[in-house]
C-alpha cells in the first residue's frame, strides 16, 4: 500500500511524494488527515542578534540561513547542505583483518594497553579524520543611514516559519521577512518601506575562501571549488567540491545600480530578494559528480521561483510550512513570565521562576529545527548542527556523529509528527551500505555492513580518531531509527525498503560475534563510547569486549529484525541462528555499586561523571530495562544518581538524555528538573543548545523527552502522562504519534488525566494505560475514539 501526503501549494499543485532510493516514503494516514491551527508560538527580542548563535535559523531541509536583524548592516549567514570538504575515499586500515585475532586474544586476556596499541597501528583509519561541512557565506544589506533606528523588534514566529524584524529610521517604518521555502528551494528576504524615506541600500553575496563574485544584471552569482590542503590526518589535498550561490534582487521603484562585485537599490519602495545555492555532490555515488553543474541548478531555481510575486511565494511556503508544523499543539500552562522577550524568560529561569510555557516552546522549537534541517528538497540527515554552520572548521567538523548524536537527532521525529524527517536519513543509510560493505569485509572478514562513530557526506566508514574510535557496532545502532519508522507507521512498503539494510546488519552482527573465555557469544573489539575504566594495574584502557551497550544494540538489532522477517515473511532460515546467538549473549549486570555494569567486567571508571551513559541505552530508546526486570529498573535508577553524583549531565545532550532516562523511571519531577537544567545551563538565548559549544543533538533529546513525559508507547502499550510533572497542574496536547499507527489528544488538569482521543491509522489492537487504569480494544481504521478520565470509552 502506497501512502501520499498531500501539501497545500507545491509546484507540483497536487501530491508531493517523498522519495527514498528506490520507492516512496510514507507519510501515515493519519499525518494526511491531522491538521491544526494553533495561537502564534514564537521567539522574540527587542534588540538584534550581535554573534551568530543569538541569530534566528531558517531552513528548508537542504538551505539554511541565520538572520541577525541589523538594521544598519544585516547579516544573513547561509548554508547548503552538501557544501563539505574533503572527497570520497576508502580509510579502512589495510592491516585490520590480519591482526583481528591477535588483537582479541590480547582482550580476553586484558591486556588492553597492548591492544590499544595495536589499533593505532593496525586499525586506525588511513586517513583517521575527515574535513568539515562549511559555511556557504554571507549576504550583507548595508545602509547608508546615520539616523537612529527606534522602535526594534525581531521574531521567529514558528507555525509560518518566517523570521522578521521591524524598526523605524526617520519616521519612516521598514519591514523585512526571510523564510527558506521548501516548495520553491529558495530563501526569500523581503524588505518594505511604509514612509517618505526609501530603500537604500548595498547589497553583497560573500565567503571568505574559495569563492568569486560577478555580477550578471540583477543578479550576484557567487561561483567556487572547495581546495583542500594536503593533511596527513584528513587526506590528500585538491580541488575538491564546486559549488554556485546566486541571488536574485527584484525591486518595486528605484533604482539598481552595479556597483563592483555588488548590488546597489536606490528609492526603492520594496525589495525582493531570492537565493538559492548548489554543488556537484551526488549523495548516490556519495561523492562530487563532474557532470552536475551547480550554476545551472541555481538558474532554473531562480528561474522558476522568480516567475512568482513575493506574495505568492509567502503564500506558498506557509501552506506548505503549516500543513506540516500544526500537527502537534502543545499547552502547559502561561504566566505573566511568558509575556516576556524570549531572552528574558531564559534569564527568568535561571533566576528560579517558573514558565512552563517555556518548555512548550522549546518543545515546538525543536520540531522547527528538525523541520528546518531534515526534510525534502534536502538529502542528508541532520548533522551536529543541522543544517546550520558559520565555519570553516567547525567543532567536531559538524560531522554525523553515530555514537549517540546522529540517533538522538531523530528520536523525536516520530512522536511529535514529524516522520518525513526521516527520509533523508534513511537514503543516507542506504548509500552508506556501500561502503559500510568494504569495511565490514576489509575490516572484520564479515559479510552484511557497519561503519564507526562518526562519517561524512562522502559515506567515510573506518576507524576515526583514535582507538576510542573503534566502535563496530554504530552502524547497528544507526538501525534503529528506520526500524521505529516502521514501528509507528505500521508501513509494510518502507519495512520491505529497509529490509536489505537490517538484513545486512544482522549478518555482520553474526559473523562479528565470537566466543568468550566464558562461553559467552560476544562483540570483540568493543568499546563503550568515550569513556575508559581502570585495569586491575591502574592504568586507564578504552577497549574490551562485549561493553553493555554493545549487547543492548544487538539484543535490539536481532529482535527487530525478527519481526520484520516475520512480518514480511523472509530469511525464516536465520531465526535458529539468531535465536540461538540471543541465548549466548552475556546477560546486562548489576556492578558491586548498585549500578547498570558498563562493562563485561566491573571495573572502576576515571570519570564517573561522564556524559556518555550508553549502558543504559536498553533504559532509552530500546525498551530492555523496564518495570518487568525491577532489579535492572532500579540500578538504572542508581546508574543515573551515580553519574549525576559525579558532575554527570554538563554537555547540553547528555542532559537531554537525562530527561528520557527519568520519564522512563516514570519519574516526572525528576524529569522536569533535569528539562529546566537543560534550559538554564545549556541553552543559548537563540534556544540553540550548546554542549558547548552549538550543537543540536540537545535541542532534538531535549523535545524527545518532553513528549517522552507525555505519552510512551514502548512495550505493546500507550501509557498516557506516564510522567507528568507536578509544575505541569494543567495542559493538553494534540497530535502526539504512538507506535502501531495511532496519533493522539490528552488533556489534562489537576495533574489528572480528564480526556484522551486516539485516532487509529489501521486495523489494530490498541492496550492503553493511564496510571493503574487499562483499556484494551480492536481499532478499526480511521476510527477515533474518546475516553474519560478513567479511560472509559465515551464516544467512538
Amino acid at each position: 500500500m502506497k501512502h501520499e501526503f498531500q501539501f497545500p501549494g507545491l509546484l507540483s499543485s497536487k501530491i508531493y511524494l517523498l522519495i527514498v532510493f528506490s520507492g516512496l516514503f510514507s507519510v501515515t494516514c493519519c499525518t494526511e488527515k491531522y491538521e491544526l491551527k494553533q495561537p502564534t508560538v514564537k521567539l522574540w527580542y527587542k534588540q538584534p542578534a550581535n554573534e551568530w548563535v543569538e541569530a534566528l535559523p531558517v531552513g528548508n531541509g537542504r538551505l539554511g540561513a541565520m538572520v541577525f536583524g541589523q538594521p544598519y548592516t544585516e547579516r544573513i549567514q547561509l548554508n547548503e547542505e552538501s557544501l563539505w570538504a574533503g572527497q570520497l575515499i576508502n580509510n579502512n586500515n589495510p592491516d585490520a583483518l590480519r591482526s583481528l585475532d591477535e588483537l582479541r586474544t590480547l582482550l580476553f586476556q586484558e591486556k588492553s594497553i597492548e591492544a590499544q596499541r595495536m589499533v593505532a597501528l593496525n586499525f586506525l583509519g588511513t586517513p583517521p579524520r575527515i574535513r568539515s561541512y562549511q559555511t556557504a557565506g554571507d549576504i550583507f544589506l548595508i545602509r547608508d543611514s546615520t539616523y537612529e533606528a527606534t522602535g526594534y523588534y525581531r521574531d521567529l514566529v514558528l507555525e509560518n516559519g518566517i523570521a522578521t524584524v521591524k524598526y523605524s529610521i526617520n519616521e519612516t517604518k521598514y519591514t523585512q521577512e526571510v523564510f527558506a521555502s521548501a516548495p520553491d528551494n529558495v530563501i526569500v528576504i523581503h524588505l518594505l518601506s511604509e514612509g517618505d524615506e526609501g530603500i537604500d541600500l548595498q547589497i553583497r553575496l560573500e565567503r571568505e575562501k574559495d569563492a568569486d563574485v560577478v555580477v550578471e544584471n540583477n543578479q550576484i552569482i557567487l561561483t567556487g571549488q572547495i581546495i583542500d590542503e594536503p593533511d596527513t590526518l584528513r587526506g590528500p589535498g585538491g580541488k575538491h567540491m564546486k559549488f554556485t550561490a546566486l541571488l536574485n534582487v527584484d525591486q518595486h521603484g528605484g533604482i539598481l545600480i552595479r556597483d563592483k562585485n555588488n548590488l546597489r537599490v536606490e528609492g526603492s519602495s520594496e525589495l525582493t530578494l531570492l537565493y538559492t545555492a548548489s554543488t556537484d555532490y551526488n549523495i548516490d555515488s556519495l561523492n562530487f559528480d563532474r557532470s552536475i553543474n551547480p550554476l545551472d541548478i541555481c538558474k532554473d531555481i531562480i528561474v522558476r521561483a522568480s516567475l512568482k510575486s513575493f506574495d505568492q511565494l509567502k503564500k506558498d511556503h506557509v501552506k506548505n510550512h503549516a500543513s506540516i508544523f500544526n500537527r502537534v499543539y502543545i499547552h502547559l500552562g502561561k504566566n505573566e513570565i511568558s509575556d516576556l522577550s524570549t531572552d528574558q524568560r531564559i534569564k527568568a529561569l535561571k533566576e528560579g521562576n517558573d514558565d512552563p510555557d517555556l518548555a512548550a516552546l522549546y518543545f515546538q522549537y525543536g520540531r522547527y529545527l528538525l523541520m528546518g534541517s531534515s526534510r525534502e528538497p534536502g538529502q542528508l540527515p541532520a548533522n551536529l548542527q543541522g543544517v546550520w554552520n558559520h565555519h570553516y572548521n567547525a567543532p567536531w567538523n559538524s560531522d554525523f556523529h553515530t555514537n549517540i548524536n546522529l540517533q538522538m537527532n531523530y528520536w523525536p521525529a516520530e512522536v511529535v509528527n514529524l516522520p518525513e524527517a526521516q527520509a533523508p536519513l534513511t537514503r543516507f543509510i542506504n548509500r552508506l551500505i556501500i561502503p559500510g560493505s568494504q569495511t565490514a569485509k576489509e575490516m572484520y572478514g564479515t559479510r552484511g555492513w557497519t561503519f564507526h562513530h562518526l562519517t561524512d557526506p562522502f559515506g567515510r566508514t573506518g576507524v576515526m580518531d583514535g582507538p576510542w574510535g573503534l566502535t563496530p557496532l554504530d552502524g547497528p545502532w544507526m538501525t534503529f531509527p528506520l526500524f521505529r519508522h516502521f514501528e509507528f507507521s505500521m508501513d509494510t512498503v518502507y519495512l520491505e525498503q529497509i529490509y536489505p539494510i537490517l538484513k545486512g546488519s544482522v549478518l555482520f552482527g553474526l559473523d562479528f560475534l565470537t566466543e568468550s573465555p566464558e562461553g559467552y557469544l560476544v562483540s570483540n573489539p568493543s568499546h563503550s563510547p568515550e569513556n575508559m575504566y581502570f585495569l586491575p594495574d591502574g592504568k586507564k584502557a578504552t577497549l574490551t569486549y562485549a561493553s553493555t551497550n554493545d549487547i543492548q544494540i544487538l539484543t535490539a538489532l536481532f529482535n527487530n529484525f525478527l519481526k520484520a522477517s516475520e512480518i514480511l515473511g523472509k530469511d525464516i532460515d536465520l531465526f535458529q541462528e539468531i535465536e540461538e546467538a540471543l541465548r549466548n549473549f552475556p546477560p546486562v549486570k548489576i556492578g558491586k555499586n548498585g549500578t547498570i555494569q558498563e562493562w563485561i567486567m566491573d571495573y572502576d571508571e576515571p570519570e564517573p561523571g561522564h556524559r556518555h551513559m550508553s549502558h543504559l541505552l536498553g533504559l532509552y530508546p530500546l525498551n530492555q530495562i523496564s518495570p518487568e526486570s525491577p532489579e535492572l529498573f532500579e540500578a538504572a535508577r542508581n546508574t543515573i544518581e551515580h553519574r549525576l553524583s559525579h558532575g554527570g549531565g554538563q554537555t547540553g545532550w547528555s542532559r537531554a538524555w537525562i530527561i528520557s532516562f527519568y520519564a522512563r523511571l516514570f519519574d516526572g519531577n525528576e524529569a522536569w528538573e533535569h528539562l529546566r537544567l537543560l534550559l538554564t545551563k545549556s541553552t543559548l538565548n537563540n534556544l540553540f543548545d550548546t554542549h558547548p559549544p552549538f550543537q543540536i543533538d540537545g535541542n532534538f533529546g531535549g523535545t524527545a523527552g518532553i513528549a517522552e513525559m507525555l505519552l510512551q508507547s514502548h512495550g505493546e502499550t500507550i501509557n498516557l502522562l506516564p510522567a507528568l510533572p507536578e509544575k505541569w497542574p494543567y495542559g493538553n496536547v494534540k497530535g502526539l504519534r504512538a507506535r502501531g499507527g495511532f496519533t493522539i489528544d490528552i488533556k489534562w488538569k489537576n495533574n489528572k488525566l480528564t480526556n484522551a482521543v486516539i485516532y487509529s491509522c489501521y486495523s489494530n489492537h490498541c492496550k492503553m494505560r493511564y496510571q493503574d487504569s487499562l483499556y484494551e480494544f480492536d481499532a478499526e481504521k480511521d476510527s477515533l475514539y474518546e475516553f474519560d478520565e478513567n479511560l472509559n470509552l465515551i464516544n467512538q
